[in-house]
């Protein structure tokens, strides 16, 4: 049996190896970006990048399936510590009991979240408060769109698993009301991604209460897993067709 203190410190390493390290990476490439010569408008936020020379297609291939599998060493992590302690993936509905019902509110999920966060990236990179965004600086090879897919099924993944499925059930476990384990859930979410600027800050914050409410509401993270590969995958593969060709769409 688990005792407060130790799910506490499980809470803390966890998101100390996932997330939470994310998010300390991302405050301080903000402070970066705020005190660099050039507006935050200005400036580009890179997401999936290439980690060789276009010359060296394999190597990066290679770098690109590492990081691809290491990062769902957490998630791997997450599943363990709930089993260890009596719970499990089904616990939070990280499962494939309900395709249906997953599928169908994770697409209108990404359709309602997706419109409204293209909204508020337009709105704030105008405003001058947000990065312009490049979510893909691949170089075009041939596994190109392979590697977008895998990334964005990877966000959605890990996000979902760890900051609203395993970190509510813990903090609900360690006596935290709904409204404070919410706010903590919503906050990490703004916060790793508060690198873009602050646009994309509270709409991630939005993201993550609405997100969190379904979980409360229905118990299941899946359709917030579809919900955010479906919308990473729009941006990252329809990045590769229209940033620089729509002329109202920011990006490089």
């Amino acid at each position: 049996m688990l005792t407060r203190r130790m799910l506490g410190v499980e809470v803390w390493c966890v998101l100390a190896l996932s997330l939470g390290a994310s998010a300390v990476a991302a405050t301080i490439s903000f402070v970066g970006a705020l005190t660099a010569p050039e507006a935050l408008s200005e400036q580009t936020a890179s997401l999936v990048t290439s980690a060789a020379d276009a010359e060296r297609p394999w190597l990066d291939l290679s770098w690109q399936a590492y990081r691809l599998l290491f990062a769902f060493a957490p998630v791997a992590l997450v599943v363990y510590l709930l089993h260890r302690s009596g719970d499990s993936a089904r616990t939070i509905g990280f499962d494939l009991r309900r395709p249906g019902f997953d599928a169908g509110w994770g697409v209108l999920l990404a359709a309602g979240i997706g419109l409204g966060g293209l909204v508020v990236y337009l709105v704030s990179v105008q405003w001058g408060i947000n990065r312009p965004i490049a979510p893909s600086a691949l170089h075009g090879h041939w596994w190109q769109h392979a590697v977008l897919v895998l990334q964005a099924v990877k966000n959605g993944v890990l996000e979902e698993v760890v900051v609203v499925g395993y970190l509510l059930l813990r903090l609900e476990q360690l006596g935290w009301s709904p409204v404070r384990a919410v706010a903590a859930s919503s906050g990490l979410r703004a916060l790793y991604h508060l690198y873009q600027g602050v646009g994309m800050f509270v709409g991630n914050l939005v993201m993550g209460v609405v997100f969190c409410w379904f979980y409360r509401r229905y118990g299941r993270v899946m359709p917030l897993v579809v919900a955010h590969s479906v919308i990473d995958i729009v941006a990252f593969v329809g990045s590769v067709y229209v940033i620089g060709r729509v002329g109202w769409l920011p990006g490089a």
